[in-house]
């Protein structure tokens, strides 16, 4: 591991909250081991320091019901998530980090004058918002062949009757709520309805309506499928397939 992975790793290690056991995961401090030339592990995250690739294990959660959320851990908001996992988000924050990923807070509503939400969203350089935007994939075995798709392609928009637009995620980055990392405490990794707590985030369209989006049933394999999540930078996305 490069110098600098090294020492962002050792201070960010202690950024993860301790105080009490969250919702999500038994918060620990992260180890990195390396893999090979250039692919390290935090917990179960793999990433790869020069294709910037990050994979992580889920299972298919939801095959039918209103969507709120892409990715959740096993213990958070399974009722409303597409795919669960065991990761520590944490982990995969960290990840993200020693990547060089840079968080884009531009889909949490700015704070009122009562401390609710607003109408009003945070100003973000454009350099930051290119740094955040990610490509998420899929990848499971069907009939003994791995396969590989834009995650877009297994959410369905409940009145349109299509697939979610092509298009990038957001990195966000979560927050901090009394001194603990919201992430890990919420276990909300992906969102697609807005949550400051998440990881990532879909910015698009339909995004603050929470009865919109559904599971692809035609596309999306059985309950329980294992799914390895892959987030790359999203210029290197790779056209969708056609329905």
């Amino acid at each position: 591991m490069s110098p600098r992975l090294f020492i962002l790793a050792a201070a960010l290690a202690g950024s993860a909250p301790a105080e009490e056991p969250p919702a999500a995961a038994e918060p620990v401090k992260p180890s990195v081991t390396k893999l090979d030339g250039t692919r390290y592990q935090i917990g179960a995250v793999i990433f790869d320091e020069k294709t910037r690739e990050i994979r992580f294990p889920t299972k298919v959660n939801m095959t039918e019901g209103l969507l709120e959320f892409l990715i959740v851990h096993q213990n958070g908001k399974v009722h409303e998530s597409l795919l669960s996992t065991e990761i520590s988000p944490t982990h995969l924050n960290l990840a993200l980090t020693l990547l060089h990923y840079r968080p884009s807070r531009e889909l949490c509503p700015l704070p009122n004058e009562t401390g609710g939400a607003s109408d009003k969203f945070p100003e973000v350089p454009a350099d930051v918002k290119a740094a955040a935007r990610v490509t998420i994939e899929v990848e499971w075995s069907d009939a003994g062949k791995v396969r590989r798709i834009p995650v877009n392609e297994w959410i369905q928009h409940g009145v349109k009757a299509t697939s979610m637009p092509a298009g990038p995620w957001v990195y966000g980055g979560s927050d901090f709520y009394e001194g603990k990392f919201s992430a890990e405490t919420t276990g909300d990794v992906a969102a697609i309805f807005i949550s400051p707590s998440a990881l990532l985030g879909y910015p698009g369209d339909d995004n603050n309506n929470d009865d919109v989006w559904t599971p692809f049933q035609k596309r999306v394999p059985a309950l329980g499928t294992n799914v390895t999540v892959i987030i790359t930078p999203y210029q290197n996305a790779k056209p969708l397939p056609k329905p």
